[in-house]
């Protein structure tokens, strides 16, 4: 594998749940050894978009670029729920990524997906379901969560085999929980893997 190869990390977060996952995928992307693990967000979707926000973000990971998602070796996506799908901005920048597709420059590479809710049935799978879609349009190869990991099994909170996911409940705690933080960890490990055997 090359020095440069990366596993991108992207992600949208308002409440911090979802950039707490992120960072837990990444820590395990790290520890295989074989990727740097690349933490990248998406602009809010309003009035401002990126055209009048600054270039960088003020706090937090910066802006992804579709550069950088086409020279992936593999990548994880994450979004908080919106009504049981993912979030507008980072439906929003799929939705910019035609040339790639027409480019087929994600085919074959792994992926996976996560995200936060406030509630135990906010629509955790639904979410990890909605973001598979443009990943499997652009090709990808899905990758969940085994059953072989113990956290799976005995979650009462955030994770299950569709990917890793935080329940944030009605204090909206960015914190995550013992299981989901093993649970994200173990995702970001198996991505790795995969991508290791893969390439």
């Amino acid at each position: 594998m090359p020095d440069s190869a990366y596993i991108l990390v992207l992600y949208y977060s308002r409440a911090g749940g979802t950039a707490n996952l992120a960072r837990h995928i990444a820590r395990g992307i790290n520890e295989h050894g074989g990727f740097e693990a690349r933490l990248r967000t998406v602009p809010p979707v309003a009035v401002c978009t990126e055209q009048t926000l600054p270039p960088v973000p003020e706090a937090g990971a910066v802006y992804c670029s579709k550069t950088e998602l086409a020279g992936c070796s593999a990548l994880a996506v994450g979004s908080p729920t919106r009504f049981g799908n993912m979030a507008a901005p980072l439906k929003h920048f799929f939705d910019t990524t035609a040339d790639l597709w027409f480019a087929h420059a994600l085919v074959d590479k792994p992926a996976a997906v996560f995200c936060a809710t406030g509630s135990q049935h906010g629509g955790q799978e639904s979410t990890l379901l909605s973001m598979m879609i443009p990943l499997l349009h652009h090709g990808m190869l899905i990758s969940g969560v085994p059953y072989s990991v113990d956290a799976v099994n005995r979650t009462s909170s955030g994770g299950s085999p569709y990917g890793a996911s935080h329940v944030s409940g009605p204090d909206q705690s960015a914190t995550l929980s013992a299981d989901e933080a093993e649970i994200a960890h173990a995702l970001g490990l198996r991505l790795a893997r995969l991508t290791e055997r893969l390439q």
